[in-house]
């Protein structure tokens, strides 16, 4: 049999990977600071002494485009938009430090500081906790103020800052749950000169026109290789007619 059909189907798997990201992507277009996925397709070089005739492809989400979104302005004291490369700490659903563009915090029930999609919020001592207050501010460095319920609003107490993460000289993925990580494990050192802007938020940075040439781009390589299936099919019937021997 032609080993064709497996370059072929390498390729069709390859696609609907692509395909996969490119809808999530656009899923995601109005998701606060999201990084749409970028996938990436590579030839992979059998080692041995044979002819190598075929060479089948991998498909792998390699990274997130690290292209900043748009800015808007809220308004809300509670919204932030990290500037530059800083990206927000968070503490993921494993326990682990992970980090986000994803600014729009909310005070949970117990206290917690935490973004919009449910991650409690770092700061240097650990997850953030808001004591009750009457106003709560986050100032231009990520110190987060507070103003008790018997203080003085022209006078907030700093509580803590926001753990404020660079990625300058490290290796980082992005995760299903649109968490960045550290390759391999480990956590980004502090970005001491980071800031943010109070009452904005940084929207995702989908194109979604790009979005949508990319998905019908892939849609017509798709119907190459499939086509390619059905090519193999028919070397492989005359190849098999070939060799019978006469009755």
């Amino acid at each position: 049999m032609d080993r064709l059909i497996y370059t072929a189907y390498s390729g069709l798997r390859g696609h609907m990977a692509a395909q996969a990201a490119i809808a999530n992507n656009m899923a995601n277009a109005n998701t606060i600071g999201f990084r749409s996925d970028k996938v990436a397709f590579e030839r992979l070089s059998l080692a041995g002494p044979t002819f190598e005739s075929r060479a089948p492809t991998s498909e792998e989400v390699i990274d997130a485009d690290r292209h900043a979104g748009s800015v808007i302005n809220t308004g809300r004291p509670l919204d932030i938009a990290v500037k530059g490369d800083a990206w927000l700490t968070v503490q993921a659903a494993d326990g682990t430090e992970a980090y986000t563009k994803r600014g729009d915090l909310t005070i949970a029930p117990s206290g917690v500081l935490q973004t919009g999609d449910g991650f409690p919020v770092m700061g240097q001592n650990g997850p953030i906790t808001i004591p009750p207050a009457i106003k709560v501010d986050i100032a231009p460095d990520g110190s987060v103020l507070v103003v008790p319920p018997d203080g003085q609003i022209d006078n907030p107490q700093i509580i803590d800052r926001l753990k404020l993460a660079s990625t300058t000289g490290s290796e980082t993925v992005k995760g299903l749950d649109n968490l960045l990580r550290v390759r391999g494990g480990g956590t980004l050192p502090d970005d001491m000169n980071a800031q943010v802007t109070a009452g904005s938020l940084e929207q995702s940075n989908v194109n979604l026109t790009q979005s949508l040439i990319d998905m019908i781009e892939n849609q017509r390589s798709y119907e190459v290789q499939a086509k390619l299936l059905s090519t193999t099919r028919d070397l492989d019937e005359g190849g098999a007619s070939l060799m019978r021997m006469p009755g």
